[in-house]
């Protein structure tokens, strides 16, 4: 049994038939999929998909690159998604300094005002950061304990420490099984075991030895199986330990 804990099968583009998805997953072993919004529209289409399928789950927020259009009367909607029961987190939020999509004062903007929306709703936060581990982590230390997950962590040893004091789980995709892995792997043995989940992105970063396909929620089995191997246990006990580390984060049945 595993959780696919972060998943954009609400992408109509990418995933046009998420039904056949969903059962594709469910055979491989996946019993619950979060589909993660990246901006109003996409998120309102995470949250309809959750409703369309008991096995799926939804994470509503702005992801930063798409922030160039945010505004904070935006939030009115997102806050009103939060309300759902089958809506687990906000997200995924964060800075991204790879893109150049959305300006660092854009992304700063949407950033706080999100997480005073979780704050206020006191709803645990999905991030996305990329080449800005410092800098989100400057921005959180400042604040009170909140549930975190940082998805896709590709921080450093540094990063990880630091994310690990504040409580932070970490989400583990495709390339904790690429061959250039290697010092993610070192990094992800240095985490407590307890803060791990595995998730696959999809449609991106498929593991092995699907590279240069489209993800889909069915290989984070293969995820799964890729830390595992790194964390030197078996694939049952790594799916049972992820398992539970998910439910207890977003608070899953």
């Amino acid at each position: 049994m595993l959780i696919d804990t972060h998943c954009h099968i609400n992408f109509p583009d990418k995933f046009p038939d998420p039904a056949a998805v969903v059962e594709e997953a469910k055979a491989a072993g996946v019993t619950r999929m979060i589909a993660v919004g990246c901006d109003p529209e996409s998120s309102c289409q995470a949250v309809e998909l959750a409703e369309q399928f008991k096995a799926v789950y939804a994470v509503v927020g702005w992801h930063p690159t798409y922030t160039k259009d945010y505004t904070r009367a935006s939030l009115d909607e997102i806050e009103q998604m939060l309300s759902h029961p089958k809506v687990v987190a906000l997200g995924e939020i964060g800075l991204d300094f790879h893109w150049d999509y959305a300006t660092p004062e854009q992304q700063y903007a949407a950033l706080s005002d999100q997480l005073e929306l979780a704050k206020r709703t006191q709803t645990p936060i999905v991030f996305h950061c990329r080449e800005a581990y410092p800098q989100l982590l400057d921005i959180l230390e400042l604040r009170q304990p909140h549930p975190y997950l940082l998805h896709c962590f590709a921080g450093d040893l540094a990063d990880a420490a630091r994310a690990v004091r504040l409580g932070a789980m970490f989400g583990v995709d495709g390339p904790i099984t690429y061959k250039n892995g290697q010092q993610l792997r070192d990094t992800i043995r240095q985490i407590p075991h307890d803060r791990l989940v595995v998730e696959t992105d999809s449609p991106y970063m498929p593991p092995v030895p699907f590279r240069g396909q489209a993800n889909k929620p069915a290989y984070v089995a293969l995820v799964n199986a890729g830390l595992a191997a790194a964390l030197g246990t078996t694939p049952e006990a790594c799916a049972e330990l992820t398992t539970r580390n998910a439910e207890r984060f977003f608070r899953l049945d």
